[in-house]
């Protein structure tokens, strides 16, 4: 996903009330810019880091900048806006890089589906073997000292739900798939956070179990493009990572 105009550098002051950070420009002006991110943020909105801002150039916009893309302290590369995300899997679907959801002649966005009133990301038909493929996205910005990208970075009724969602998907014979979008190079594997909400750690394994798939795709991030390009396995059970 080419990220076009060209992001503007500039220096996290802080990030408050979720939408909002300040930050001080190249310039030394300072400016509060939009966040489009309603998780925690862990690791990637550390004042003093160098974060990449987009010009929405829409003059009804009452902040004129959107945060992208941080360099976080230890200098890596970190997608933070999550409205692209099912943007950035459908893309990597369609160029062939999941190996694991090719075949499909159609792919269709927030469809209805589900017994607790919810939206799929992508619902995947066409398929030679006559089953719909329901894939629910969730993004991952945050990584542990081991390597591990971990999801939700906050306790997420609403991810567990999904779940749920999933498991009724597979017991009425169809797929469903839990996606992992890596917004970060570092990540060698993907896991629950089970410190931080033990409900959906708990409730991965029991959907996995139940027949749903658990699959990631690590981007390549830089200031100019974010682009999924590896798979990476789902670690349900934490375990050493081997590095190479």
């Amino acid at each position: 996903m080419i990220m076009l105009p060209p992001l503007q550098p500039a220096t996290l002051i802080r990030r408050y009330k979720r939408f909002l950070g300040d930050v001080t420009l190249p310039t030394g002006e300072e400016i509060t810019v939009h966040t489009p991110n309603t998780g925690a943020m862990t690791g990637c909105a550390e004042p003093g880091s160098t974060v990449y801002l987009r010009d929405v150039a829409n003059p009804k916009r009452k902040y004129r900048y959107s945060w992208e893309v941080t360099e976080n302290l230890q200098g890596v590369m970190v997608g933070v806006h999550t409205g692209i995300t099912n943007g950035l899997v459908r893309e990597a679907i369609e160029g062939g890089v999941v190996s694991e959801l090719q075949g499909y002649s159609s792919i269709r966005q927030e469809v209805r589906y589900g017994e607790e009133g919810s939206r799929i990301d992508l619902l995947l038909s066409g398929h030679a073997d006559g089953r719909d493929c329901y894939v629910e996205i969730k993004n991952v910005t945050t990584c542990d000292e081991q390597g591990y990208g971990y999801f939700p970075d906050a306790v997420s009724s609403r991810a567990t739900k999904h779940l749920r969602e999933l498991m009724g998907v597979v017991a009425q014979g169809g797929r469903g798939v839990i996606f992992f979008c890596v917004q970060r190079g570092d990540v060698e594997a993907v896991r629950p956070a089970d410190e931080i909400d033990p409900l959906y750690g708990e409730t991965l394994r029991l959907a996995i179990e139940a027949g749903v798939e658990a699959i990631a795709c690590r981007a390549n991030v830089t200031p100019s493009q974010i682009v999924l390009e590896q798979m990476v396995p789902v670690a349900v059970h934490k375990t050493p990572i081997k590095r190479p």
